[in-house]
C-alpha cells in the first residue's frame, strides 16, 4: 500500500519534530523567551523615566516662619525639607558612607556580588538581606514602592532598584546622589531627610549636631522603628556606637573623638517637646486655614510643594504671651475652683451636661447607655463621664492677640489655655463671638468727641428709663449700684460708668452713628441698633475688637489684620506678597483725645491692675458682662495693640464674684505681656509716648465749672480740646473776689 501525502508531507515532519527531544527543547526555549520578554516589559514599564530621574519632584514640607526667622511649624504629608550638600555637615556624610556604603565612590551604583548574595538569601532563605548601596537605597526611597507581598514582588523590586541605580549613576554625580539621599531618606517619627530629623530628635539644625548626635541619626537608617531612641534606648545606643566605630575604621574620626562621643549620652528633646505643637499652634492653624483657601485659587499643594510662608508673628512676643497667659491662669483657675461648687449649681450642671451630650459624640455615646432617670443618678454619683464634662466646663479659657497697629501684623496669638497641646480645637481669638461689655464704650465716646463734645462735657449719672421700640421699658443701672450727679465723659470712661455711657448714646452719640463708626474701625460682626449697645451687648471676636482699638493707636488710620507677609515656592520665587490695606477713618485729633481718656483707665481707673506689672505709657479699656460671664481688657502702647478675653466655653458657667471683672481677670495678662515684651532686649522696644497732634489744644479748665480756667479759679486741671469743642471761659471765677459774690448769694459785676 502506498503512503498517503499527509504521512510524508510537511505536517507529518513537524509532528515528528515536535515529538523529538530537539522539538521539545525548542518549545521550552520559546516559552521561556516569551516569559522573559514579558517580564522585561513589565520591569521597564514601571521604571521612572530618565526625565523624571533628572528632575525629581520630592514631596517637600511647607515651612511657616516667624518674622524673626524661627520655624514655627511645617505642613506636610511627609516631614521633609531640602538642604544642599554644602549645608550638610561633613560628619553626616562620613557617618553615612562608613556605615551604609564604604565603597560608594568606587562603584557604579550597585555592588554585583553583594546584590547576588542578597537575592539568593531573599529568595531561598526568605531572610531580609539588604546589601543595597546608597544609590540603590535612593532608588527605593525616591522612586519605588516599599510593599513586598510575595517573593516575586521582592525579586522584581530588587531588579528595578538595580536598573534605576545604574540610571541614577549615569545621570548624576556622586555628590548629587548623596544630596538627594540625605534629603529623602526616612529617619522615623515622620521625619524625611536629615534636616527634619535633626529638628524632630534634637531641635537643632544639622550644622549644630554633635558627633554623637550625628551618629544617632545615621544609626536610625538601619531600622527607624527598631532603633528608635525613645522606645528602644539601649538598641539605639548600641547602634550609635557601631556607627562611631565604623567611622574610626575608615578614618573619618580619631580614637579620641570616638571615646568622647561614646561617653556622651543620647539626649533627645523631651517627650513634651516632641509631642508639642510649637509655640503658636493656634496661629499656625489660622495660617493653615488661610493657605488652604489660597491653594484652591493659586493651584499650589500646601503639603507637597515645599513652600516658605513668612508670617508677621514674632516668636519672642509669642513666648511672652504664652508666659503671661500661663502664669495668670495658674492663679485664676485655682481661685475659681475654690469658689465654684457643683453641688450648689445643680441647674447649671444639668444644662452643661445636656449641651455636652448634644454637641459631643463622645458624651452622646456615654449617655446612650443611660435612661434619662439614670443620667440624673449619674449626676448625683459623679460617674467618670460626668466628671469629665465638669472638668471641661469649669476650665477657664482665654483668647489673646497682639498686633502692630501701623502694619496690622499679628505679633502674637494665644487661642486657648491648651496652647501646649492644641490640635484642631477652638481658637478663642478668631472663632468665638462674645459680648465685650464696657470694652465697647470707647466707640460711643469716639462718636461723641467727633460730634463736638469734649472730655469735660458732663452727663447725669442717675437712673432713667428708655422706651424700647416694642414698647417695653428698660431701666439700666451701674454695675456697683452707686450713682452721682453730673459726671464728665473723662471720669465716666475712667471708672466705666454705665449710666453715663447710656445717656451718651441716647443724647449725644446716636446708636446708628455708633454702629457706623464701629464698622469703619473694624467691627464686622452684626451690632444691635439699641441703646443697650453702649454696654457692649453686640457680640464680637477678640481679633476684630482688638484691631478696631488699633485705629486709636494708629492716629485714626485703619489697617486690616495681616498674618502672612510673603509666600515663596521651593525655588525662592515669590508667589504672593501682602500689602497692608490702610485708610483714615478718624482724625488724629479724635484718636489722641480718646487715647488720653483711655490712659486714665490704666492710671487709676478700672484697668489699674495693669500697673502692677507695666509702668510705661499705655491706654486701654476693661469689659465685664452680666454675672461676670466674660472679662476683657483691650489696650495699646504707641507700638502694640493687644486684646484679652477670659471666660468659659459653656456660657452657663461664669465667675461668681468681683474677681470676674475685666480689670482683674483679663488686665493682668495684658500687663504681664507688655512687661515681658518691653523688658526683652532682643526685641529692642524703644520708649515712646502718645504724641499730641498740633491741632489738639491743651488747656487748663476749672474743675468746678468744667470751663476754661481763669487766673482766679481755685482748682484747675489739664484737658484736651479741638477748636469745635473748646468750652467758654469760666464765668464763676472771674475775679479774685469771686468768693465774696458767692457768699452774698450773687455775682459781683465791675
Amino acid at each position: 500500500m502506498q503512503p498517503r501525502e499527509s504521512d510524508t508531507g510537511v505536517p507529518a515532519r513537524l509532528k515528528r519534530f515536535f515529538q523529538s527531544n530537539q522539538g521539545r527543547w525548542t518549545i521550552v526555549a520559546g516559552v521561556l523567551l516569551a516569559i522573559c520578554s514579558a517580564f522585561t516589559v513589565y520591569l521597564f514599564s514601571a521604571l521612572p523615566s530618565l526625565e523624571r530621574i533628572e528632575n525629581p519632584k520630592a514631596e517637600l514640607a511647607t515651612k511657616v516662619y516667624s518674622v524673626d526667622g524661627e520655624v514655627l511649624d511645617m505642613f506636610y504629608i511627609k516631614n521633609r525639607s531640602h538642604l544642599s550638600l554644602k549645608e550638610i555637615p561633613k560628619p553626616v556624610v562620613d557617618a553615612l558612607i562608613a556605615t551604609e556604603d564604604k565603597d560608594f565612590y568606587g562603584h557604579w551604583g550597585v555592588d554585583v556580588i553583594r546584590f547576588m548574595k542578597a537575592m539568593v538569601k531573599n529568595l531561598i532563605f526568605r531572610s531580609k538581606e539588604g546589601a543595597s548601596t546608597i544609590t540603590m537605597q535612593l532608588a527605593r526611597n525616591l522612586y519605588l514602592g516599599h510593599e513586598d507581598h510575595t517573593v516575586f514582588d521582592t525579586m522584581t523590586r530588587k531588579i528595578r532598584e538595580f536598573i534605576t541605580s545604574v540610571q541614577l549613576e549615569r545621570s548624576f554625580t556622586k555628590n548629587e546622589i548623596l544630596e538627594f539621599y540625605l534629603n529623602v531618606v526616612y529617619f522615623g517619627r515622620g521625619a524625611y531627610g536629615v534636616q527634619a530629623a535633626s529638628q524632630v530628635y534634637f531641635g537643632k539644625q544639622p550644622a549644630d549636631l554633635t558627633l554623637a548626635e550625628t551618629a544617632t541619626l545615621i544609626a536610625l537608617l538601619k531600622g527607624p522603628g527598631y532603633y528608635d531612641p525613645i522606645n528602644h534606648p539601649e538598641r539605639a545606643l548600641g547602634r550609635r556606637n557601631l556607627v562611631l566605630s565604623q567611622m574610626v575604621k575608615y578614618d573619618a574620626i580619631t580614637e579620641k573623638e570616638l571615646k568622647e562621643a561614646r561617653g556622651e549620652p543620647i539626649q533627645l528633646r523631651s517627650a513634651q517637646e516632641m509631642s508639642s505643637t510649637g509655640i503658636a499652634p493656634h496661629f499656625v492653624e489660622y495660617i493653615r486655614q488661610r493657605l488652604t483657601q489660597k491653594a484652591e485659587k493659586e493651584g499650589f499643594d500646601l503639603y507637597r510643594d515645599g513652600l516658605s510662608v513668612y508670617t508677621t508673628l514674632d516668636s519672642r512676643m509669642q513666648r511672652a504671651a504664652n508666659r503671661a497667659v500661663e502664669e495668670h491662669l495658674a492663679i485664676y483657675q485655682g481661685l475659681f475652683d475654690k469658689q465654684w461648687d457643683w453641688s450648689k449649681q445643680r441647674d447649671v450642671l444639668g444644662r452643661v451636661v445636656e449641651q455636652a451630650i448634644i454637641t459631643s459624640p463622645q458624651y452622646r455615646k456615654a449617655a446612650s447607655a443611660f435612661q434619662r432617670d439614670s443620667i440624673f443618678a449619674a449626676l448625683r454619683h459623679n460617674s467618670t463621664w460626668i466628671d469629665s464634662i465638669k472638668e471641661v466646663a469649669r476650665t477657664i479659657e482665654v483668647g489673646f492677640v497682639a498686633l502692630d497697629p501701623k502694619t496690622g501684623g499679628i505679633l502674637a496669638m494665644v487661642g486657648g489655655q491648651n496652647f501646649r497641646n492644641f490640635k484642631y480645637g477652638l481658637n478663642h481669638v478668631t472663632q468665638i463671638r462674645r459680648q465685650p461689655g464696657s470694652a465697647f464704650k470707647p466707640f460711643v465716646y469716639t462718636v461723641a468727641i467727633d460730634n463736638g463734645y469734649s472730655p469735660a462735657y458732663e452727663l447725669l449719672n442717675q437712673p432713667f428709663t428708655i422706651i424700647n421700640p416694642d414698647g417695653t421699658r428698660w431701666t439700666p443701672s451701674n454695675s456697683d449700684g452707686e450713682y452721682g450727679g453730673m459726671t464728665t465723659i473723662r471720669e465716666a470712661v475712667r471708672m466705666s460708668i454705665n449710666l453715663v455711657a447710656i445717656r451718651a448714646i441716647d443724647q449725644i452719640a446716636p446708636v446708628n452713628q455708633v454702629i457706623e463708626y464701629a464698622k469703619r474701625m473694624g467691627i464686622s460682626s452684626p451690632l444691635p441698633p439699641f441703646e443697650s449697645l453702649a454696654l457692649g451687648t453686640g457680640e464680637v471676636t477678640p481679633l476684630e475688637i482688638t484691631s478696631a482699638f488699633g485705629v486709636l493707636a494708629n492716629h485714626g488710620v485703619r489697617v486690616e489684620p495681616v498674618s502672612i507677609m510673603k509666600i515663596e515656592d521651593k525655588n525662592g520665587t515669590v508667589l504672593e506678597e501682602s500689602t497692608p490695606s490702610q485708610r483714615e477713618v478718624l482724625s488724629d485729633e479724635t484718636s489722641f483725645i480718646m487715647t488720653s481718656m483711655l490712659e486714665g483707665v490704666v492710671n487709676g481707673g478700672t484697668g489699674a491692675h495693669v500697673r502692677d506689672y507695666f509702668q510705661l505709657p499705655a491706654a486701654g479699656k476693661t469689659g465685664t458682662t452680666t454675672e461676670f460671664a466674660d472679662a476683657w481688657f483691650i489696650g495699646y502702647t504707641p507700638q502694640i495693640v493687644a486684646g484679652v478675653w477670659v471666660g468659659f466655653d459653656n456660657k452657663s458657667v461664669h465667675f461668681r464674684t468681683w474677681d470676674g471683672q475685666g480689670g482683674r481677670a483679663a488686665a493682668p495678662i495684658w500687663g504681664r505681656f507688655m512687661k515681658y515684651v518691653y523688658e526683652d532686649k532682643s526685641i529692642g522696644m524703644i520708649l515712646q509716648y502718645f504724641d499730641k497732634p498740633p491741632k489738639v489744644l491743651e488747656e487748663k479748665i476749672c474743675r468746678e465749672t468744667k470751663k476754661l480756667a481763669t487766673p482766679f479759679c481755685p482748682d484747675m486741671t489739664i484737658e484736651y480740646f479741638t477748636e469745635k469743642n473748646l468750652p467758654p471761659k469760666c464765668d464763676k471765677h472771674t475775679t479774685s473776689r469771686w468768693k465774696e459774690g458767692e457768699e452774698a448769694g450773687g455775682t459781683i459785676s465791675f
